[in-house]
């Protein structure tokens, strides 16, 4: 504890970048000699006259408050010296010297961890696709890193959650400081079956300079990272550049040409070396090699096996289950057959459909287009659908 109070002086000098505390500790041979040095030997250093002033003021008082806030909020704070510092984290070019931790323990080194990230102000497309790879990863077993932001950080959050997932969400304030309100209980939930990260002390207010300095943890605690919409001048450009920097995958999810949300992820893509991702698949099969025994693969229905039930199910129920619909022998394809079935009677919208296929939410949408196309399937509104007919046997 005697220690770790000078690292926290050390990290809340004003003015310090990042990568300048990790200089000065291993200038001076840690953060309690970086204390004890006298004027002189700062004034030999290269640093700004804020910081210096800074590192002149040897006043604790504010230490000691930030350890009471810490104790009182059930914060663990975790130095680059402790052994469960990540070392996927300090590999980084600049690490942070001081984690302030909230929830389960942050153990990603032995785990295939995947950053998502996105714009704030996503569409329903960008919401769908979030929640869809979140799903899918948390499920394989993918610890999932991002913030807590509206938009696609929350959509993916929410989505692995849900999922049973591990999240580590980065925030760029205290983890006392909600931000935005609107995932107040994003904090709470993750607060306790995930974990809550920051190299801010409790009270910090979330401020905009401090995200792009965050997107170096997320980055940084990443194997890879997928971006999901990204506009020109995105802040997600950012976390994927920090990911190239230190030599991570970076995934994005490709949008329409002309769509503003697009502009990054497709740039990512075209120029930047991004692979092209749609399912939490393409993501996975990076690693399901290097970590067989960190994944569980969620086997995808057998087309063949799915469709020679439906047969039966059709066939069996042809009187009971269809009574209300025509029977029409025009031919469809094997999916078309499955998306069927598996809309049987009921009357439903296309995330319940993504659920009971696993299928991609763009192909649930294709299909559906398709089957009305066809005359097999009839919108219900409220962006749900009915099958319309059945499939007779020609």
């Amino acid at each position: 504890m005697a220690t770790l109070k000078y690292w926290i002086w050390l990290t809340t000098r004003a003015g310090l970048r990042p990568g300048e505390a990790v200089f000065l500790a291993e200038h001076f041979g840690g953060a309690e000699r970086v204390y004890f040095a006298d004027r002189a030997e700062y004034d030999l250093l290269r640093l700004p006259r804020l910081v210096k002033e800074s590192l002149y003021d040897k006043d604790l008082s504010g230490t000691d408050r930030i350890l009471e806030d810490c104790d009182r909020e059930n914060i663990r704070l975790l130095t680059m010296q402790d052994a469960e510092y990540p070392e996927r984290l300090r590999q980084i070019r600049t690490p942070p010297c001081l984690l302030y931790v909230k929830g389960k323990p942050l153990r990603v080194d032995e785990a295939v961890t995947v950053g998502l990230v996105g714009a704030r102000q996503c569409t329903d497309y960008g919401r769908r696709m979030a929640k869809e790879l979140a799903d899918g990863l948390a499920r394989a077993g993918v610890v999932l890193v991002s913030g807590v932001a509206q938009g696609i950080d929350a959509a993916g959050v929410r989505s692995a959650l849900r999922a049973g997932g591990r999240v580590i969400s980065v925030l760029g304030g205290g983890t006392d400081v909600v931000w935005p309100q609107s995932s107040a209980d994003l904090f709470a939930d993750v607060g306790v079956a995930g974990t809550l990260v920051t190299e801010y002390p409790p009270g910090t207010p979330t401020l905009g300079g401090h995200f792009p300095v965050r997107n170096r943890i997320i980055a940084g605690l990443s194997m890879g990272v997928v971006v999901v919409e990204a506009g020109r001048r995105s802040g997600a450009l950012i976390t994927a550049r920090h990911a190239l920097e230190e030599n991570r995958d970076v995934f994005a999810v490709p949008g329409p040409a002309d769509a503003g949300c697009s502009q990054g992820t497709n740039a990512l893509i075209q120029g930047s070396g991004a692979k092209m991702v749609c399912k939490a698949a393409d993501i996975l099969e990076e690693y399901q090699d290097i970590y067989p025994n960190r994944l569980t693969l969620a086997a995808r229905p057998d087309p063949a096996r799915v469709l020679e039930e439906t047969d039966k199910r059709i066939d069996k129920n042809r009187e009971s289950a269809y009574s209300t619909q025509e029977t029409c022998t025009k031919e469809v394809s094997q999916e078309q057959r499955i998306l069927l079935e598996a809309l049987g009677n009921e009357t439903l919208c296309p995330d319940e459909l993504v659920e009971r296929t696993g299928w991609p939410a763009r192909q649930v949408l294709s299909e559906l287009t398709m089957l009305q196309v066809e005359g097999f399937v009839t919108p219900a509104g409220g962006n749900r659908f009915r099958a319309s007919r059945t499939i007779g046997k020609a």
